[in-house]
């Protein structure tokens, strides 16, 4: 099992220079897992590609459903109290520190496109592309 980001979600769907790498990660460990925050950041690129004409509606909303399907039973509410202690000694957001605050409590890697995360937390946070062999 793998705590994995937003982007590394989206690239499995959506034409982002990651995607090959999201499905190579997917193919190498398919227990993934992340905060339930993952959710709301999905529907905002999705939103967001909707809005600048790059997807429609139909096709956003089919994508959401196959990453809840992937995703289903295994998205985690995370603890307030450790996200903001990460969030405060890292100086990193709230949102990425929940991703972190939830690898930690599973004992298990972050696997993010996210340089300065993996900067913040290397004991935790791995590149996706170095992570599948990629990078």
């Amino acid at each position: 099992m793998i705590v994995v980001d937003t982007n590394v979600i989206a690239g499995l769907w959506l034409p982002t220079k990651w995607s090959r790498a999201s499905e190579r990660l997917l193919a190498k460990d398919p227990e993934w897992t992340a905060p339930l925050l993952w959710r709301s950041e999905l529907r905002n690129v999705l939103a967001t590609y909707v809005r600048t004409g790059n997807l429609d509606l139909a096709a956003a909303l089919a994508i959401a459903d196959a990453a809840e399907t992937l995703l289903a039973g295994r998205d985690y509410s995370v603890d307030s109290a450790s996200v903001l202690r990460l969030a405060a000694s890292s100086g990193r957001t709230a949102y990425d520190c929940e991703f972190v605050a939830l690898a930690q409590h599973l004992g298990t890697s972050l696997v993010t496109v996210d340089r300065r995360l993996r900067d913040a937390f290397p004991d935790v946070a791995r590149d996706l592309k170095t992570f599948t062999g990629d990078g």
